[in-house]
């Protein structure tokens, strides 16, 4: 009697199982995409199915048995994954100029959020200008931010620390405006005009971001080894009233994989008080932006360089010789800005026959030139990525001159996936897709399901190969074989649709 009783308890749990999920009453579909390994982005292992998609959305997974479904395309994903789209934390571009993004689709990235760095759109009405971009034949979808530092701009502040009450008053009511068509308020508070708020602007502008449930994305005050953890503090204060996020996460001249776990530390101290901080980071050991990073604060800007230039240029040299030292040497510095593209700043200084900081002064200035800064220790960084808190994120743009903006997300997948083994397939996925979705609050990308937007990656894991370099940082990356926006596929077999639908976003 007792195996009668257990069979038949099994046999109820196994029909129970095989009924529980019944197939939709569905007579036809956009795209069915068939025989691939299921990646849904929660970090869970893969499993085989297929996916159905009607209009830009998914609308049943599982394998539908109806012989009569008609079928508009059939995508065959046989021995390869199939995944959510890649959703870059931290992108540049001007989507009215570069609209079509290839260089995020070649590796995989679907959405991407623009406004970074304390810098976004120049521009008071932000409806009307997201309204021109979505006119654009967008590759990609786009968030926007609001940068701190235009919004200074717009105020008409300019670089001045003290700052009157009706001057706030108006920081705070643009931003509140615009905070309506954006997904958070960004700050670059290592760049003029952002590094010249104090810390009672920065938090009156929180609690705006805070009303409105949005998140800070910060380019910290300093990302130097000892300022560190002090510049993480500054964002903490603010998330007394918002969520807070740290933009591409570095130690800059900070060594080895104990330093990592320190200020990881550090991190999860904070969120264990109350406050939502988050990060991300990007796979690579160089840095890149204006060379006004080796720059004091007082001579940043044109006309303070031109003082410092003229009364102080002893001074300034010996301050930016220090600080280019600091940061591993004139050697670890790669210029990215003609005519000395390519060069190394020692090489660049000695064409000249001249020291390098006088180089500097002389013959670039704050805003004469970029560079790649190989300031950053790889055992540290690689420590930083494999961290639950830590997003992924490649700082990078269409047009920018390091090779993060077009290897980005195929690296992380090509080296700490198959060649390293530092990151398993599905928690990489994971920290490309749908841990930044939440990060931004965004509820229908970022996981493969039922209702949620058609991103669809399909690829082969060991066929992602990020293919830019230092010296040729515009090469696209390989290896997805289909990329998906919106259940339209945008790119296929390495070639780019001339008919492109990428969305402008707007906060749920």
């Amino acid at each position: 009697m007792k195996k009668i009783t257990s069979f038949l308890v099994i046999v109820f749990v196994v029909f129970q199982f095989s009924s529980c999920k019944t197939e939709p009453t569905i007579s036809s579909v956009d795209i069915a995409i068939i025989n691939g390994k299921i990646l849904d982005g929660t970090g869970e292992k893969a499993y085989n199915s297929s996916i159905y998609i009607n209009g830009d959305s998914i609308v049943y997974i599982g394998n539908i048995q109806n012989p009569n479904l008609k079928i508009g395309k059939t995508i065959d994903a046989k021995g390869k994954f199939v995944s959510p789209g890649f959703i870059d934390l931290h992108a540049h571009g001007n989507p009215l100029k570069t609209p079509d993004f290839e260089n995020f689709l070649a590796m995989g990235v679907t959405s991407i959020v623009l406004g970074q760095d304390g810098s976004s759109a120049n521009v008071k009405d932000l409806k009307a200008y997201l309204n021109s971009v979505s006119q654009q034949n967008l590759g990609v979808n786009i968030m926007e931010f609001v940068g701190h530092g235009t919004l200074r701009n717009l105020a008409d502040i300019g670089v001045k620390s003290k700052i009157s009450a009706t001057e706030l008053e108006s920081l705070k009511s643009i931003l509140k405006e615009q905070l309506t068509y954006s997904f958070g308020l960004s700050t670059g508070l290592e760049y003029a005009p952002g590094l010249y708020a104090e810390e009672s602007e920065l938090m009156a502008l929180a609690k705006i971001v805070g009303e409105q449930d949005k998140i800070i994305m910060s380019h910290m005050r300093n990302e130097d080894d000892d300022e560190l953890i002090k510049s993480i503090n500054e964002l903490a204060k603010q998330g007394k009233h918002a969520r807070v996020h740290i933009a591409h996460l570095k130690s800059v001249y900070g060594k080895g994989a104990q330093r990592a776990l320190a200020i990881l530390d550090s991190i999860k101290e904070i969120r264990k008080s109350g406050v939502a901080l988050t990060a991300d980071v990007y796979p690579y050991m160089a840095s890149y932006t204006g060379i006004s990073i080796v720059f004091p604060d007082w001579s940043k800007t044109a006309k303070q360089f031109a003082i410092a230039k003229s009364d102080r240029k002893k001074e300034l040299e010996t301050f930016i010789r220090n600080k280019v030292n600091l940061r591993n040497g004139p050697e670890a510095t790669l210029l990215g800005t003609v005519p000395y593209t390519g060069k190394t700043l020692a090489e660049a200084a000695a064409s000249k026959n001249k020291p390098f900081e006088k180089f500097v002064v002389e013959d670039l200035g704050p805003q004469g030139s970029s560079a790649a800064y190989f300031v950053m220790n790889k055992e540290l960084q690689e420590t930083l990525i494999q961290d639950d808190l830590v997003g992924i994120c490649s700082d990078g743009s269409k047009t920018g001159f390091h090779p993060r903006g077009h290897g980005t997300f195929a690296k992380v997948i090509e080296n700490y996936v198959v060649q390293d083994s530092l990151l398993s397939l599905e928690k990489a996925v994971q920290k490309m897709t749908s841990y930044a979705a939440d990060i931004l609050q965004l509820k229908d990308r970022g996981v493969l399901q039922v209702g949620k937007k058609a991103d669809i990656l399909i690829f082969d894991p060991k066929n992602v190969k990020a293919t830019a370099t230092y010296v040729n940082p515009h090469q696209l990356a390989q290896g997805f074989d289909m990329v998906l926006v919106n259940g339209k596929v945008a790119r296929e077999n390495q070639q780019l649709k001339t008919v492109l639908s990428g969305k402008v976003l707007l906060p749920n």
